[in-house]
């Protein structure tokens, strides 16, 4: 998928985030400080010099696990479950609030140039999506083995998958084979 950059818009730069982890693979974008240091300054979060601590890569991993869980609830009415150290993560991050311009903002108190910076930018974005209505729209993919965060742009709010052809198809078929087992090849359950 094309990366997000901090112009893009906050949805799009929310769902980028959050999968600099694929699950599915394994892979992970953000793994070290560098790596952390690199994905912000790609996305012009931070200058290419930035350079991230181990304070701030844990930071990173909550903040994007988090987000995780809360794009995972706006699947339906369940609340997110959080990491317990999700709210501890946001209030670590510098940010303040400006009364300038058509509406209030949160802004980075850091110097643009560090990691802490960038990622009260992300944390700032969750807000900004919210003021743009798109926040409720950040799902989750429903395919356990995905979990990859898309914007919904069904008209409905109803997509469940980040790819019909992909996960949707192999939820489906899950489905369909454990209907068309015979009785015998059914677990029993205990009553």
């Amino acid at each position: 998928m094309a990366d997000a950059h901090a112009d893009d818009g906050p949805a799009l730069l929310l769902t980028d985030f959050v999968n600099t982890l694929d699950v599915e693979s394994g892979t992970d974008g953000i793994a070290t400080p560098g790596g952390l240091a690199g994905w912000l300054a790609e996305r012009g979060l931070v200058p290419a010099a930035a350079e991230a601590g181990d304070a701030d890569l844990s930071v990173a991993v909550t903040l994007r696990e988090g987000l995780r869980e809360a794009m995972s609830a706006h699947h339906g009415p369940r609340e997110a479950d959080f990491p317990d150290d999700f709210e501890d993560a946001l209030a670590a991050l510098p940010l303040r609030i400006a009364l300038t311009g058509p509406r209030p903002a949160l802004v980075p108190l850091d110097p643009p140039g560090t990691a802490a910076a960038g990622l009260a930018r992300i944390a700032a974005a969750i807000v900004d999506s919210i003021a743009e209505g798109t926040w409720p729209r950040l799902k989750v993919c429903q395919e356990d083995s995905c979990r990859w965060a898309f914007l919904d742009t069904s008209k409905n709010r109803s997509r469940a998958w980040c790819s019909m052809s992909v996960c949707g198809n192999r939820t489906k078929t899950r489905a369909y084979r454990a209907r068309r087992r015979s009785p015998a090849d059914r677990p029993v359950r205990d009553r």
